[in-house]
């Protein structure tokens, strides 16, 4: 760095401190974060009497641990945050039906209290669909099964139940004292969410469905108000709030004109599929809509995600990757990403310095040129600010009362006075840092590891039979990934050649013939569908063959989702249609039965040291020379398991379900969508550790390093 251009930085450090006082000071007299009346009009929303611009963030408490939220929630408070916001999620919640679990990640009320321990609100979004690239969008499958039921519409079924966990979390969140009414730190509650994308779908049971659940909801008496994301017919007194990257141009406004402008969702990038490119968005993008919609009287941003985290065990919607948002501002480990982080905690100090005019003035638009307004709040002649624009794709240089501004291409400048520059959203003035993985252990000796090879069931080893081929979702109930189709053939002669053609919706298949390994195919996120035709050779007298399919996640969102299927729905072999012979059926894996993955479930099989070759549908132990298991890296950098070697499957610590991986399914340039995947430090012990995988192709364990996960700075 030139001593001119750190002369530069240092002045504009040195002002930056300067507004960000004058912010803190107004936040103070605007109130701080503790319960109370809250209620809203056109302006914003009003805690304890006192208007508010709020800044939020999504951290969603089951992708990460409670061990890791006091400091996720730290770092949004110090980024500028008002405001916490999360998703509940009905499936994690009561897998069966009428047997609840809110023990560790699912603790909903530990997560709120840590949010209002430190001084900070929280909005909850109940849903309870809720989407979120998270399996079945939280819906618990065993609604799937309720006679009669249809998801998501004017139906009694699933009202009865949608009104019995909605009234379940308000009832709980009363208990606890949690809504602000009540002292508590929830200004907000959600119900249901973008269901304007399905609601013409169900024809006229989709606004009748609308209007009850507001209703309903209502009617639960939390004493704060709710909102409807993504849903322009929000019935009175519940407000229409906004999702998407551009809410400034795309958001047609309140539905009401008492109802304030809300923004839910700004997201933070894009979430990756597996298979694909992650889509990056830019800290100067982010800012630049933010001011636009705060110019445009916007008075409360959530940015989805702040931290993404991890989607751990199973619960990645289809072909979702397990780790979520890593570009947020924190990233899948809770580290600060610059210069997102650090660009954005400046946009809210410069907006809160602005917070007088922009609560109680007047708004009056200039135009400043053909691309280039100036949105200016003055409360009287003294108390004044403008957010000066510059939509164009080129700097511009404009006259604002009277004196002379140069805007960058795509920027707002913020005048907390109508006369000085406190921040323009297209000059960072962050460092930037890159995220290093710092290897600590390397498995590359084959005594290091165990092998023990999944069971290939055979027609005969199957209890379940049907003269017809199952749906694999309604077969496996998603208590596995996996289910078994098995189906005895005969040949006439040795080596007899066939083919063997099979149809699936997806999203994974493997075909086995007399426990051989003859063919696999797969969807993608854009197409679940996979079909295989293969060539096979059969024996003299009966054969097996087995065809395993595998789920990437449940679907997540859509209309009637309680009608969508996967797995297998033909099958031939040289033409002859098997579709409506008798098929044998196995639910999940006998490994995972026997729960391998843990200390005391792997001593029930048997395990082989590794060999100079890898086989499919494999389970891999990691072991020691020296000790029993594995140490837990030294320090507190965050750790993550390089899987770089290794091809399709999912990954234990411990016993603890860290995700689905797969790195084989390369991106349009040839990489891995994720090659790291996340151990919670809390996931570890001391010593002693265990660690299991399931490999459902031919990765090669010995290329597994554990790695520590670290920043390093750039000088921009």
């Amino acid at each position: 760095m030139k001593l001119q251009d750190l002369m530069v930085y240092m002045m504009m450090k040195l002002l930056m401190g300067c507004w960000c006082s004058l912010a803190l000071l107004l936040m103070l007299a605007f109130g701080t974060a503790h319960g109370g009346n809250v209620t809203y009009d056109r302006r914003s929303l009003i805690i304890d009497g006192q208007y508010r611009i709020l800044f939020s963030g999504s951290i969603h408490y089951p992708r990460s641990t409670p061990e890791m939220w006091p400091d996720l929630i730290a770092k949004a408070k110090e980024g500028g945050l008002d405001v916490i916001q999360t998703y509940v999620f009905w499936n994690l919640h009561e897998p069966q039906k009428g047997q609840y679990d809110f023990s560790g990640r699912r603790d909903l009320v530990r997560f709120i209290k840590e949010v209002q321990g430190q001084g900070l609100h929280l909005t909850l979004r109940i849903g309870p669909f809720i989407e979120s690239e998270w399996t079945y969008g939280a819906l618990p499958f065993w609604l799937h099964d309720i006679p009669g039921i249809i998801f998501r519409s004017d139906n009694e079924p699933f009202k009865f139940h949608m009104r019995n966990f909605t009234a379940k979390i308000v009832n709980m969140m009363k208990s606890a004292n949690l809504y602000a009414s009540q002292g508590g730190p929830i200004i907000l509650s959600q119900i249901e969410n973008e269901y304007s994308t399905v609601e013409r779908a169900f024809h006229e049971r989709g606004l009748t469905y609308i209007r009850w659940a507001a209703q309903m909801a209502v009617e639960l008496q939390t004493g704060v108000p709710w909102i409807m994301c993504k849903q322009d017919d929000a019935p009175d007194p519940v407000i229409n709030t906004c999702n998407g990257l551009t809410c400034g141009e795309t958001f047609k406004g309140p539905n009401s004109p008492n109802k304030p402008s809300l923004w839910t969702e700004n997201w933070t990038s894009q979430y990756p599929a597996f298979g694909e490119e992650t889509r990056l968005r830019s800290a100067e993008d982010i800012a630049y809509n933010v001011a636009l919609f705060i110019a445009k009287n916007g008075s409360y941003v959530n940015y989805y995600m702040y931290h993404g985290g991890t989607n751990f065990d199973r619960t990645a919607s289809a072909f979702v990757t397990t780790a979520y948002y890593d570009d947020a501002p924190l990233d899948e480990y809770g580290l600060v990403r610059q210069p997102k982080w650090g660009h954005l905690k400046e946009l809210h100090a410069a907006i809160k310095s602005c917070s007088e005019p922009l609560l109680y003035g007047t708004q009056t638009i200039f135009n400043l040129g053909t691309q280039q307004e100036a949105y200016v709040f003055r409360k009287n002649s003294t108390v004044c600010a403008a957010f000066l624009e510059n939509s164009a794709y080129r700097d511009a240089t404009i006259q604002f009362q009277n004196v002379t501004y140069q805007l960058p291409r795509q920027s707002f400048s913020i005048l907390p006075d109508c006369k000085n520059v406190a921040f323009n959203t297209a000059k960072v003035n962050t460092q930037y840092n890159i995220r290093a993985m710092q290897s600590q252990l390397k498995f590359s000796l084959t005594e290091k590891w165990k092998v023990h090879k999944e069971a290939i069931p055979s027609y005969d080893d199957t209890s379940l039979r049907e003269n017809k081929i199952l749906d694999h979702l309604s077969t496996a109930k998603d208590t596995s990934d996996y289910l078994w189709y098995t189906y005895s053939i005969h040949a006439d002669a040795p080596n007899a050649q066939s083919v063997l053609s099979v149809f699936s919706r997806g999203h994974v298949l493997y075909a086995f013939v007399n426990e051989e390994l003859v063919g696999s195919a797969h969807g993608s996120h854009k197409n679940t569908d996979c079909n295989l035709e293969i060539k096979i050779n059969l024996r003299k007298g009966k054969n097996g063959i087995s065809l395993l399919s595998a789920t990437v996640g449940l679907p997540d969102s859509g209309a009637y989702l309680e009608h969508r299927t996967a797995g297998l729905y033909k099958v031939t072999v040289d033409g002859r249609d098997l579709t409506s012979q008798s098929w044998g059926y196995q639910v999940g894996l006998l490994g995972e039965k026997l729960q391998i993955y843990t200390a005391i479930g792997s001593s029930i099989v048997h395990w082989e040291y590794l060999g100079n070759s890898t086989n499919p549908l494999t389970w891999y132990q990691s072991i020691q020379l020296s000790w029993d298991h594995i140490d837990a890296p030294a320090g507190n950098d965050p750790v993550a398991l390089n899987l770089g070697s290794m091809g399709k499957g999912q990954a234990w610590v411990n016993g603890q379900n860290i995700g689905r991986y797969w790195v084989s399914f390369h991106t349009p340039k040839g990489t891995p969508s994720q090659q790291w995947y996340h151990i919670p430090r809390s996931f570890l012990k001391p010593a002693g550790n265990l660690i299991v995988l399931l490999e459902e192709e031919t990765g090669n364990p010995l290329g597994i390093t554990l790695d520590t996960v670290v920043y390093n700075f750039t000088l921009w």
